[in-house]
């Protein structure tokens, strides 16, 4: 008599979506880089690479750990995009990304909310990490 273990398969939305925060945080760490992504334009300030390249690490980093399938993954990764999320208003708050074209008020916007899906969706699928 052999003991299996039950393998936890990682459901395809989770995949989907960590891979997705993956790409998303090197697309932030590479405009912190480099001041500029599809066209829009950022601050050139120091501390906004600085912010820039942190809020992509948040962001690949809770990529990295929704792949892990554990519970303290995913819950760090939610503490890390709200971190993200929170960070972009403060960048606008600041003045540090500037949203005086409707292509950047979109795109601060629009980040803002996909990291707040990526957030609630891990949150809904709470009960396949363990």
């Amino acid at each position: 008599m052999t003991i299996q273990k039950k393998k936890t398969l990682r459901p395809k939305g989770i995949i989907i979506a960590s891979v997705l925060m993956v790409i998303f945080g090197i697309a932030e760490i590479s405009t912190g880089f480099s001041h500029s992504f599809f066209g829009i334009s950022t601050s050139q300030n120091i501390l906004f690479t600085i912010s820039g390249i942190s809020l992509g690490a948040f962001y690949l980093i809770a990529g990295l750990l929704t792949l892990t399938m554990k519970r303290w993954g995913s819950m760090l990764a939610i503490i890390l995009l709200v971190a993200d999320i929170l960070g972009r208003i403060a960048l606008v708050i600041t003045g540090l990304f500037p949203i005086d074209t409707l292509e950047n008020t979109f795109s601060i916007v629009a980040g803002t909310a996909i990291a707040g899906v990526f957030a609630l969706y891990i949150g809904w699928k709470w009960k396949s990490f363990s």
